[in-house]
């Protein structure tokens, strides 16, 4: 598999979609970070034919995911990255529960299909590339995007971060960067690649150099007292 496609082993998954519960045509109420959207969504539409259940899923970034789920009593399942599970678990807003780790993606550029794909393999081909760029997008870290946090800190390090924030585009999550990229609205997009390959792998530019390295792991979190639906999507 590609090492920029993020590699869902989802729930044993392969849908352990044996479910035994009795009530059919239940609705699950999901929170999922949009990482994940195209190989969920995959796997849902095969669960829901599978059982006659339904999913209703809310994608946003992994931090506005976590958010919403947990101010949602009517939640069936939870799927973020791995260390906004752990820090949930540890503080106590997520507990009684049972989580299962998915995958893993890197964050990564994304430029216009068709456009001249510049060289990021190091960090001042790097640094070169963004001040180059004319316009800039990558998701809001004020809304949990773990990309986009993480991009900050690698402009600030780099010495840039006034420049490159001139011209960037603030986006609502990883989607809408990757809108902006393929309308052409911006040069260089920040994502997590899983979400860049998904839209279009045309865009792909490539990962951050190896300093810079930001690999994400998603998993799913669900309470121990969910529906047997629920534990059937995932277990």
């Amino acid at each position: 598999m590609d090492i920029h496609a993020m590699r869902l082993r989802v729930l044993p998954l392969a849908l352990a979609l044996s479910v035994t519960s009795s009530a059919s045509g239940q609705e699950l109420k999901v929170y999922a970070a949009a990482g994940v959207k195209a190989p969920f969504l995959k796997l849902a539409a095969e669960y829901e034919a599978k059982t006659g259940h339904r999913i209703n899923v809310v994608f946003d970034t992994a931090g506005a995911a976590n958010t919403q789920f947990l101010a949602d009593p009517q939640a069936a399942l939870l799927i973020t990255t791995q260390a906004l599970i752990g820090e949930g678990e540890k503080s106590g807003r997520l507990t009684g529960g049972v989580s299962y780790r998915l995958g893993d993606t890197v964050a990564g550029f994304a430029a216009p299909p068709g456009s001249p794909k510049p060289d990021i393999s190091t960090a001042e081909k790097l640094k070169a590339a963004l001040l180059s760029a004319r316009r800039v997008a990558f998701s809001d870290p004020a809304r949990g995007a773990p990309a986009g946090t993480h991009f900050l800190k690698v402009i600030e390090s780099l010495g840039i971060k006034d420049e490159v924030l001139k011209k960037a585009t603030l986006a609502q999550d990883g989607v809408e960067t990757m809108r902006l990229v393929l309308e052409g609205q911006v040069d260089l997009g920040v994502t997590q690649t899983s979400e860049i390959v998904q839209a279009n792998r045309a865009a792909l530019v490539g990962p951050f150099p190896q300093e810079f390295d930001l690999a994400t792991t998603y998993s799913l979190w669900y309470r121990s007292s969910a529906s047997d639906a629920a534990r059937g999507f995932g277990a």
